[in-house]
């Protein structure tokens, strides 16, 4: 899938960054939208690439019977297992400018093509938004795909900044989406 690149007026002293493509099949069901991926996801171009996030670790515990490869070069195995389960991946922004890894520092946010995944994803059923900066854009990502009858659900981040929720307070509330979704 291509991007149009949109012209942006850079912010003094932030980089433009450019995110990832997005992770979807014709199989994917549930799509997990976060917002634009932190400084160690970037460098590693791999979706939730920090180590104390527990994006990876979360999924595993929802189907802990089908081992995930976790393994140094394991993020296309990683890949292929978040698509068997009927998951898709991607993030709201497809670029911004940013100092660090922190949501509250993303300026100029170009959103992505939410319309060009339609095709891609005929049997998407549902959207889940990691956070709550992703969930600021619901109604534009439901209206996009032209989807307005789908569930849209906010889950609490995975991110090592949300502290204020538990691994199993997180867990819990990712595995009743996954529920709700008919993935579990």
């Amino acid at each position: 899938m291509t991007r149009k690149p949109q012209p942006v007026v850079p912010q003094a002293g932030a980089e433009r960054l450019f995110g990832l493509p997005p992770i979807v099949s014709a199989t994917t069901r549930l799509l997990i939208l976060g917002s634009f991926p932190g400084v160690a996801s970037l460098r590693a171009q791999q979706y939730y690439g920090h180590p104390h996030n527990q994006f990876w670790k979360i999924l595993q515990a929802i189907w802990p019977s089908v081992p995930m490869d976790t393994g140094t070069n394991s993020y296309e195995k990683r890949s292929t297992w978040l698509l068997d389960r009927g998951l898709g991946l991607w993030d709201v922004y497809a670029s911004c400018e940013r100092s660090g890894s922190l949501d509250s520092a993303i300026r100029n946010p170009q959103v992505n093509d939410f319309a060009s995944l339609k095709a891609h994803c005929p049997q998407l059923r549902m959207i889940a938004h990691n956070g709550g900066e992703s969930f600021k854009h619901a109604k534009l990502v439901r209206h996009s795909l032209g989807i307005e009858d789908f569930a849209v659900v906010k889950l609490p981040s995975t991110s090592p900044a949300n502290a204020s929720w538990s691994f199993e307070r997180k867990l819990a509330a990712w595995r009743a989406v996954m529920v709700e979704a008919g993935l579990v």
